[in-house]
């Protein structure tokens, strides 16, 4: 199968993971047709560029749609795709899996990735599970409570002292030179992945759009790969409308957007609660701002306040995610959009990664004594 360069359409017969004009390069698409089976991965077989290692499975992917009353308000059938009981609480694991069973067929002995969130807690995972070791590289404002959660599984934790922005790009020149495969944010098996978000959303409804949470723009490619790969196999007669939603505080992919630019620029000064989608300057950036313009998709940004309103509210629906999930429900008040139309908005990663940053809910202090009147 080729992989092909979404911007320039150079086409490489080999596992590459950038083109030489310096942009991710994407499987082209499959062909297929669903199976019945367990999994996603058995249920979509013909769909993936390498055989699934099921044995080394920890369950991912196959996560709950759920019904919300939050779209009520805005006349509208808002559904929720739960990736947070992924296992290791984000849909990074999706990516982390696949990108991982081709490692392990290609005979690497070790794997890494460029993170200090959820992509290096899922790397570093299923390393183990994998049998492989994992280098885990970090900046060096990383703090010591965050890197608990990733060291745990017994990967190493590298602190890198310098350009964190470069780190990207320096992780696969030596990782090609030592051997490590590196399950970056828009590895092309990390791509493939994500299809599956987009497999299950349509195994269950018909959706008018969808809204994703955009960082690096791998997830974006890769639900958008899974829904295009849906229509061009005669599977879903439509392509929903698929919205971009970032942070104000770090929005560079919506700036390239609103700003009719052809290429997306560094985002200067970023700050924003959302830190797992507060890349400055997304390697995917020019691909997904190239999928907005080719099928009239959107893009919307959200300020912190409008993301910690939407956070406590997705809690009273019994869902605790983190700032950067709680996006896509932020995005609702800006969006306008036509009266039951059916909504999905895919919630990343859980709020345990994130508790920092978590809305405090209301505690009382009671004395034994007066427990009666406190409980009235």
């Amino acid at each position: 199968m080729k992989l092909r360069c979404p911007i320039c359409g150079k086409t490489y017969d080999e596992p590459v993971q950038r083109c030489e004009c310096g942009e991710p390069v994407e499987f082209e698409l499959f062909e297929g047709e669903p199976y019945i089976g367990k999994s996603v991965w058995e249920r979509f077989w013909d769909f993936w560029p390498v055989e699934p290692a099921l044995e080394f499975s920890l369950g991912e992917g196959d996560t709950p749609l759920v019904k919300s009353r939050l779209g009520d308000g805005f006349g509208v059938k808002l559904y929720l795709k739960n990736e947070t009981v992924n296992p290791t609480w984000s849909f990074k694991d999706r990516g982390t899996f696949l990108a991982m069973s081709y490692a392990l067929k290609a005979g690497y002995k070790a794997v890494g990735t460029v993170s200090t969130g959820n992509m290096a807690a899922s790397v570093s995972a299923y390393a183990s599970r994998f049998g492989l070791k994992a280098k885990i590289l970090v900046s060096e404002s990383a703090s010591d409570e965050k890197l608990k959660a990733v060291s745990v599984y017994g990967g190493e934790v590298i602190r890198v002292f310098g350009d964190y922005g470069r780190l990207y790009f320096e992780s696969l020149k030596l990782g090609e030179k030592l051997g490590v495969y590196f399950i970056n944010s828009d590895n092309p098996f990390r791509i493939e992945g994500y299809k599956g978000i987009a497999f299950e959303i349509a195994e269950e409804l018909t959706p008018d759009y969808i809204l994703i949470p955009t960082s690096s723009g791998g997830l974006f490619r890769g639900v958008a790969k899974g829904f295009i790969e849906l229509y061009e196999n005669g599977l879903i007669d439509s392509i929903p409308k698929l919205i971009a939603v970032q942070a104000k505080g770090c929005s560079p992919i919506c700036k390239a957007f609103l700003e009719g630019k052809e290429k997306v620029e560094r985002f200067e000064n970023p700050e924003t609660i959302a830190k797992a989608i507060a890349n400055p300057y997304p390697p995917s950036g020019n691909a997904v701002l190239r999928l907005l313009r080719e099928f009239g998709w959107g893009c919307v940004s959200v300020s912190d306040d409008e993301i910690r309103k939407a956070q406590t509210e997705l809690a009273t629906e019994g869902l605790f995610v983190q700032p950067a999930s709680a996006t896509g429900v932020a995005a609702l008040k800006k969006l306008n959009l036509p009266e039951g139309a059916k909504v999905v908005s895919i919630l990343t990663g859980s709020g345990l990664r994130a508790l920092k940053d978590a809305p405090a809910g209301k505690i009382t202090e009671c004395p034994l004594e007066g427990l009666k009147n406190c409980l009235r």
